[in-house]
């Protein structure tokens, strides 16, 4: 049982919340209750986010690409240092920073995590002897952490748009598509060893790493679960795929796929009005990564126009450059207030910036994941987060302002207590397996920066 002084419902704010979970499910509410002896108790308790998109192994290159070099610095810069920085990377040391990474979404308030994962094979592109070999450690990461994972095998065969063949520094992504869906199969294994809640979709890395066959042949064969994509992330992106596809990349997706409410677009940042409001409509999932964004200096998202039209989304921290909850919400407001010259724009007419931000996010998310989660409720998962409504950084807010001030006034420090899918994974702030995780990524740090 958890108790909390107050508690975010999906029917609104309740004060003094008992909720009975059992099996990873919420099975009772109860409002106006007093604690009983045994139950946990905390301040504030709200449904807990998703992070749909993550790539967890980056999280070790943080810091090491802002170092400018000489002429324009961009994604594509970044992406060749990247390519560099996975050719030392052993399976052991791919668990271990996903560990971490999973650590620091948890004590972050997040209590899922969508991992799309591409690195497969060993550096020189050949596959390991267990061809899912690093999907096992990306699911044994889940499995030492507690969290949720919806993992997502990336679907790689090509180097750019029109079919180029792939670099050598994307050797360890490539599969054809008859491999891959090998590869599903072995991840579905790993994952099967998980709690019921985990689960497995595919990712189709982007238009421009597949083709409009092999795009065909992947989702007749995984036809129902999760599908994750890169999508007009980058204006060169967008001209590439217009010039050899002759429509851009979001307008030939949505008018050549069955895109569904199980789809996420990630990015999706270069879109024009009609790609927008068609989006929205396909009842797809945008799977906004702000900080990442801003890192990168891809653009901002058309966040009012998207709205406006009921399209749905989630945040994630996809590079990991630094992971925050927080940061990431105020970063994606903040980002349509530069662009817009406007203060408060990401909610569709009046209403509190902050809850609709949140529980946006919330319902998005759990969406785009294929997770039963995103309110508080019977029968929902037991994805839940407590904060510290007496934190310095709240402690002058209303019940109903909670949400703005978590979303633009307060640090992930507030964060008191995670479960996932009722897994009491963070508590008092700190993750349960804390010590033994760290000392497990330094180990594997100190290794990796030996072999760079």
């Amino acid at each position: 049982m958890i108790f909390a002084k107050q508690a975010m419902l999906s029917t609104g704010w309740a004060q003094n919340v008992r909720l009975t979970v059992s099996s990873g499910a919420i099975t009772a509410v109860e409002s106006g209750r007093m604690p009983q002896p045994g139950d946990t108790l905390v301040d504030t308790l709200l449904p807990a986010l998703a992070n749909l998109h993550s790539h967890s192994f980056q999280r070790a290159m943080a810091g090491m690409t802002e170092y400018r070099m000489a002429g324009k610095d961009s994604f594509w810069t970044w992406r060749d240092l990247m390519y560099r920085f996975t050719a030392h990377l052993t399976p052991g040391h791919i668990e271990a920073i996903a560990a971490f990474v999973f650590l620091e979404m948890q004590e972050g308030g997040y209590a899922s995590v969508g991992e799309f994962h591409y690195i497969h094979h060993q550096p020189d592109g050949a596959p390991y002897d267990d061809l899912g070999e690093l999907s096992s450690r990306i699911a044994a990461a889940a499995a030492t952490t507690g969290i949720g994972l919806t993992h997502l095998p990336v679907l790689y065969t090509y180097g750019g748009a029109g079919q180029v063949a792939l670099q050598p520094g994307q050797a360890r992504f490539g599969n054809s598509v008859d491999r891959f869906n090998d590869l599903v199969v072995r991840a579905e294994m790993a994952v099967g060893e998980l709690p019921a809640d985990c689960r497995v979709g595919i990712a189709p890395h982007s238009l421009r790493a597949t083709s409009p066959g092999d795009l065909s042949a992947v989702l007749g064969a995984h036809a129902s679960g999760p599908t994750h994509i890169h999508i007009a992330e980058q204006p060169k992106e967008v001209a590439d795929i217009s010039a050899w596809l002759g429509a851009r990349p979001v307008e030939w997706l949505l008018e050549n796929v069955n895109v569904t409410p199980d789809w996420c677009l990630i990015h999706a940042t270069h879109m024009t009005l009609g790609e927008t409001r068609d989006m929205a409509k396909s009842g797809a999932v945008a799977g906004l990564c702000p900080i990442t964004e801003a890192n990168l200096g891809d653009g901002p998202f058309n966040g009012p126009s998207y709205l406006e039209a009921g399209g749905a989304f989630g945040i994630g921290s996809d590079s990991n450059v630094l992971i925050s909850l927080t940061e990431e919400l105020r970063t994606l407001e903040y980002s349509q207030r530069l662009r817009d010259f406007a203060r408060n724009v990401m909610v569709v007419g009046e209403g509190s910036v902050g809850e609709a931000l949140y529980t946006g996010a919330a319902c998005g998310g759990a969406q785009a994941l294929g997770r039963k989660a995103g309110t508080i409720a019977v029968g929902q998962l037991a994805d839940l987060v407590a904060i510290d409504s007496t934190d310095p950084a709240l402690c002058a807010l209303q019940t109903h302002q909670l949400l703005d001030g978590l979303a633009f006034a307060a640090k992930d420090r507030v964060v008191t207590d995670v479960w996932s899918a009722g897994r009491h994974s963070v508590k008092g702030g700190r993750h349960i397996r804390r010590d033994q995780i760290v000392d497990g990524y330094r180990s594997a740090m100190q290794s990796l920066m030996a072999a760079l």
